[in-house]
């Protein structure tokens, strides 16, 4: 819990349900006790710092309460925690909403910077730097950071509705989601990657567990602390594509986009594309969830780009089977399975969904064992937009798509 003075004296306590251990700090020095704001991303005539930076969510009410519960500093006697919500890798989570303003909720990483290595460390380090550079409806905002004593706290979004893989729990016989739901959460998965392979940020650490819900039923990918940069260089390249003609009015699927159900004529058209991938990142560290592990990270002989697709690959098989496609009995044994020249092979169902071969296709294509032959790896998400499998969506328009109904997912409508 966390215990709040009215006094000078400020006192902290986090207790976590899964450890012995306590943690206490007294504030001694209150002025290290301040969270600092994003300036940059929060307009304000009293802020000192030039306002350079619009904020795709700068009419968000959470910025509108912290605005006025604080006089332009967070301190830790504005929030109040409400409960654990989990134990990461590095550190708890905890709900926490401000003293003056119960609707307006945050989660709370907490991490002890003495109880992890200086490996670890780093990730943390890292986790924060690329927080503080997102600007994107599927990803998090960071609204603060706080370092004191020998904690660092971020204060980020709360997503109620869980993450993709307990709605995967919660599927009849664990068979994964319907094709149309499938379709929805991979390519908002997809425009936050691309977005952040525009930034030069590698996220190696995709995987239902990582995907939250927001209330609204909309994506956010979440924990950066396995990240690394690269350069990227964004360029404008003209290319010759082939597009489908339809011969009759689309019509509406469930997923809200449109999409015909007639028989299509390809065309081909030139078109001016934005391409921003880093293509030149290297990295040499075994980071990552096994089941998720490109082959090329599962080798040690150094990855890049390409292992963000891969994953990508993976996670719509479980998402649409429920179950990664090289998993073994054992850990070793599914890292041999990745790791072998054997490619994966996808459930013909007797009778499926409409779209259904557009899915195995685009998997074969992303779980290439060769990145250099893996679909997405030379032009990132823009090659894998024009997959039949995401045909009709109008990408420019994706965060106005109604998100699907599934089983074990509450949405809260807007007005």
């Amino acid at each position: 819990m966390m215990v709040m003075d009215d006094d000078t004296d400020l006192e902290l306590s986090f207790t976590s349900t899964t450890t012995d251990r306590t943690f206490t700090t007294s504030s001694s020095a209150r002025s290290s006790l301040t969270l600092s704001f994003n300036e940059s991303l929060l307009l304000s005539t009293t802020t000192t710092a030039p306002a350079t930076t619009l904020h795709h969510r700068k009419w968000d009410p959470h910025w509108s309460a912290i605005k006025a519960a604080t006089d332009g500093n967070l301190h830790l006697s504005h929030l109040k925690l409400v409960r654990h919500l989990g134990t990461g890798n590095l550190g708890r989570v905890f709900l926490c909403h401000l003293r003056d303003c119960n609707s307006a909720t945050f989660a709370l990483k907490v991490i002890d910077k003495d109880s992890v290595t200086p490996k670890k460390l780093s990730h943390v380090q890292m986790e924060a730097e690329i927080l503080s550079m997102l600007d994107h409806p599927y990803l998090p905002t960071l609204y603060a950071r706080l370092d004191v004593s020998h904690y660092t706290c971020l204060l980020i979004d709360y997503c109620p509705n869980g993450d993709l893989h307990a709605l995967l729990r919660k599927q009849p016989s664990n068979r994964g989601l319907p094709l149309h739901a499938v379709r929805f959460f991979s390519a908002e998965v997809l425009v936050a990657l691309e977005y952040l392979h525009a930034l030069g940020v590698v996220y190696r650490d995709l995987k239902p567990e990582n995907i939250l819900l927001r209330e609204d039923g909309h994506i956010m990918l979440s924990d950066f602390d396995l990240c690394f940069k690269a350069d990227v260089v964004p360029t404008l390249q003209n290319n010759r594509v082939l597009r489908s003609h339809k011969k009759t009015r689309p019509t509406r699927d469930r997923f809200g986009c449109f999409r015909s159900v007639n028989r299509r004529e390809p065309d081909e058209e030139e078109l001016t594309e934005f391409v921003a991938e880093p293509v030149t990142a290297l990295s040499k560290s075994c980071v990552g969830t096994h089941e998720y592990l490109a082959p090329e990270l599962v080798s040690g002989n150094g990855h890049g780009n390409g292992v963000d697709w891969w994953a990508f690959g993976i996670l719509i098989y479980e998402l649409l089977y429920g179950v990664t496609p090289f998993k073994g009995g054992s850990k070793e044994s599914t890292l041999r399975n990745i790791a072998s020249s054997k490619q994966v092979r996808c459930h013909v169902a007797e009778r499926e969904e409409e779209g259904a071969a557009e899915a195995r296709d685009l998997i074969e294509k992303l779980l290439v064992k060769d990145p250099r032959e893996r679909l997405g790896c030379a032009r990132g998400a823009t090659d894998i937009k024009r997959h039949p499998f995401f045909d009709g969506i109008k990408w420019p328009l994706i965060r106005n798509y109604k998100p699907p109904e599934v089983r074990g997912l509450v949405i809260k409508r807007t007005k």
